[in-house]
């Protein structure tokens, strides 16, 4: 697992440790390469971002430690009121690790082509097609096998070091009481969001996650 540390501002975060009990799934929708959306994180005063960013070679890069927490989550209380939620957005960040997986995400079809929000046309082979959709799309930047394996070997590592379980939910890509509830697991952003699309179902990603 190759991981590289990154020079990120401690006014960007919150340094107060919490113990950790869920792992959430993102994906960047952005292109190619990280540097862009660490940049991104570094001039947001909302503080908004994840410990871990996945590139789509499978190299990890370390934003800070992820001890200590920063808002990914972004749930509404209407959301949280919705399934009887008693727990805060606030609490629910700093509980949590986020990780971002380097992926244009949704994808819409054009002239015959598959092309992300910028009109950037997406090779067929990087394409995970939905017949039925997905959160308002019929297609999704496919997540790579060395992502799906980096992502494996950095939850097994979190798990051990935060004594986090690795619980696999099939309502994961659904919104959902559960993880509005902070059941401790594995979720997605769209476990608490319905108006998110990260991260999308791809099969091998669940399988992955199953055999956690």
């Amino acid at each position: 697992m190759k991981i590289i540390k990154e020079n990120f501002p401690e006014s960007q975060y919150y340094k107060v440790a919490n113990p950790k009990k869920i792992i959430v799934l993102h994906h960047t929708v952005s292109g190619v390469g990280v540097a862009g959306d660490i940049n991104w994180w570094k001039k947001t005063p909302e503080k908004v971002g994840t410990p871990y960013i996945i590139a789509r070679d499978g190299t990890i890069t370390q934003v800070f430690d992820d001890k200590y927490w920063i808002h990914h989550l972004g749930v509404k209380s209407h959301q949280l009121k919705q399934f009887g939620s008693t727990i805060t957005n606030d609490r629910l960040n700093q509980i949590s690790i986020g990780i971002e997986l380097d992926s244009w995400g949704g994808l819409v079809r054009r002239n015959g082509n598959w092309v992300n929000d910028n009109g950037l046309i997406i090779p067929e082979c990087d394409v995970v097609p939905y017949r039925d959709g997905y959160r308002g799309y019929f297609g999704f930047e496919k997540y790579t096998d060395a992502q799906i394996q980096a992502l494996k070997e950095l939850m097994i590592d979190i798990s051990k070091r935060h004594n986090l379980p690795l619980n696999y939910f099939p309502e994961m890509f659904s919104f959902n009481e559960k993880a509005v509830k902070g059941y401790h697991g594995i979720w997605s952003h769209t476990s608490f969001r319905p108006d998110k699309s990260d991260v999308h179902p791809q099969i091998n990603l669940i399988e992955m996650l199953k055999s956690l």
